[in-house]
């Protein structure tokens, strides 16, 4: 147990409580208080347009919100995530759908999926805000998912193979396996990837939250909303306290979560020799000396550790009937979405029969100029993030002191300082058709140096000593330790990133300046056009030409890197 300062005991009926269990009650009250307003708003009557007062005292009640719409899509993000990718890794018949599709979702911009999530929710809850707060946290999901997908994906197949055998030599269970061996091994990049989930989510927040369809507009309270308003009615004051506002939101995710979670994933190292100063957190700190955290977390250790035949004492005859069981719920959950594959095929192929021959001819010509400006973005993202993120990976103490800001600057909502930039840009001559690659930097540079300091900081100890040993230097140590230790997650970074910036495009290439539209050419803005003036055969094709570009770019390189990644660089004991 850690040393807490301001230790006390006090015994209640036989039970010590510290100081650590009242933070941690007070925790737990806070959260159900949190469960308690949120239920209130999402159940209130159906309004579209929620009023937003710009009254700086509103600010806490509208941090609230957008924060607890991030944290349940966040929640829904983690599970998908987590389930994709176990199911794409052990089912050989389906992986070669799964991450194509993947590829697929993770290409379609928010706007792309706006229209079919604001019918569906509206229609299914058009007395209540259920429906519209769902659209809202389901925006966010498409922002957050993916990522988690690639990342614990990435890690299941890392796993070598030594460890995967003692497990089935000891007689793990599925679960028992998932617990002891393959969320560790992916629980680094699922912290970091979390990190960068919540910063596309807050990246677009003033388009999740407040955002015109149909010809309506539809608004929630929140940051998101506050600040659309503040910027369209011009009140700088408002302006200025919605921004200290997220970055005090970004700032506690800093300390109470996301710091801890990274400290405690450290211990999952895959090495024989520990570092000499390990991380500390004062959360971790506290939370080790709650007792009740201590009992529940050994209530949990001891589920997991049961032995196989305690955890199947009566399984018996019924064996035989839960695969055939499992057999028959997988053909049926193929079967349906083979069906919600072939009844939207069928309404896309509908649209598309109304467009053009020049609407598909501005569809193609403004695709080439969108894919040189994300090969331009993720090359310059690459130039710094590299040896900046393998610095800081390698240096735990310099890693402590940049997070938060790292974190800040990845997770504040660039569109809204995109006009400052512009202006800049405008100032010494350049226009957007170029400005606009360095706004989808802002998309795109977070996913390569989060995955970049996550591969950094997990490269074993012992390599590291053993390269001193050998007195590498400069170009070499990059070529034999540096590179090869992070290929993979480099590659994955690589992955999200470049549809990162595709989904960048659509506020990089449309940005409202001094009340007046800039617009570059390319698909980025030709989606928001189309979802602004409501031209669904146009955005359709706009969305599907995108998604298909992108696929075919993860299947001839990515996937080919990734190939490499997992066979010449998968780390071995």
């Amino acid at each position: 147990m850690l040393n807490t300062p301001f230790r006390l005991t006090l015994n209640f009926k036989g039970f010590r409580f510290t100081w650590a269990d009242v933070l941690v009650m007070g925790v737990i009250a806070a959260f159900l208080s949190i469960i308690v307003i949120n239920a209130k708003a999402w159940s209130g009557h159906f309004h579209s347009t929620a009023v937003v007062s710009l009254s700086l005292w509103a600010l806490p009640k509208y941090a609230l919100y957008t924060f607890s719409r991030a944290m349940v899509a966040f929640a829904i993000s983690l599970v998908f995530g987590i389930g994709y990718a176990y199911w794409a890794f052990y089912d050989k018949r389906a992986e070669p759908v799964l991450l194509p599709t993947l590829d697929i979702l993770q290409s379609i911009p928010v706007l792309g999926f706006l229209p079919g999530l604001m019918i569906a929710m509206v229609t299914l809850f058009p007395h209540s805000n259920f429906g519209l707060e769902m659209a809202c946290v389901l925006l966010l999901f498409t922002a957050q998912a993916w990522n988690l997908a690639f990342s614990f994906y990435d890690a299941l197949k890392s796993i070598p193979a030594d460890l995967r055998a003692i497990c089935n030599f000891y007689g793990f269970t599925p679960w028992q396996r998932f617990w002891k061996l393959e969320l560790p091994a992916g629980i680094r990049g699922l912290v970091f990837n979390a990190i960068i989930s919540f910063a596309a989510g807050w990246f677009l927040i003033t388009v999740e939250e407040a955002f015109s369809f149909g010809g309506q507009d539809f608004q929630l309270e929140g940051i998101g909303s506050y600040m659309s308003v503040a910027m369209a009615s011009g009140n700088t004051r408002a302006q200025i306290g919605g921004l200290l506002m997220m970055a005090s939101v970004i700032v506690a995710m800093d300390i109470f979560l996301f710091r801890p979670l990274v400290v405690w994933s450290r211990r999952y190292k895959l090495e024989d020799i520990q570092v000499s100063e390990p991380e500390r957190s004062f959360v971790l700190e506290w939370a080790a000396d709650s007792r009740i955290l201590q009992k529940a977390g050994r209530l949990i250790k001891r589920y997991i550790g049961k032995k196989p035949h305690k955890i199947h004492a009566h399984v018996g005859k019924r064996h035989v009937m839960g695969k055939w069981a499992g057999a028959f719920l997988y053909i049926a959950w193929v079967v349906l979405l083979f069906a919600v594959a072939l009844y939207g095929a069928f309404h896309l192929f509908h649209l598309l029969t109304k467009l053009s021959a020049t609407d598909w001819g501005r569809v193609f010509g403004n695709l080439g100029l969108t894919l040189l400006r994300v090969m331009g973005a993720l090359f310059l993202s690459l130039v710094w993030t590299l040896p900046a993120g393998i610095w800081i990976g390698l240096h735990p103490r310099w890693s402590r002191l940049l997070q938060p800001a790292i974190q800040l600057a990845a997770s504040f909502p660039a569109p809204m300082i995109y006009p400052v930039i512009i202006g800049i840009y405008l100032a010494i001559g350049g226009t957007l058709q170029t400005g606009a690659v360095v706004l989808m930097m802002f998309g795109t540079q977070w996913y390569v140096l989060f995955n970049v300091v996550s591969g950094a900081s997990a490269i074993p100890q012992d390599l590291i000593s053993c390269s001193d040993l050998l007195h590498l230097k400069g170009w070499q140590r990059w070529k034999h330790l540096y590179l090869p230790g992070i290929f993979p997650v480099l590659i994955t970074g690589l992955i999200t990133a470049s549809g990162g910036a595709w989904n960048t495009s659509i506020v990089a290439e449309y940005v409202q300046y001094k009340g007046d539209a800039l617009r570059a050419t390319g698909l980025g803005a030709l989606i928001t056009e189309a979802t602004n003036q409501s031209n669904f055969p146009l955005l359709a094709a706009s969305v599907m030409v995108m998604a298909i570009t992108v696929v075919l770019i993860n299947r001839t390189i990515w996937r080919r890197l990734y190939g490499i990644a997992n066979t010449r660089y998968k780390m071995e004991i």
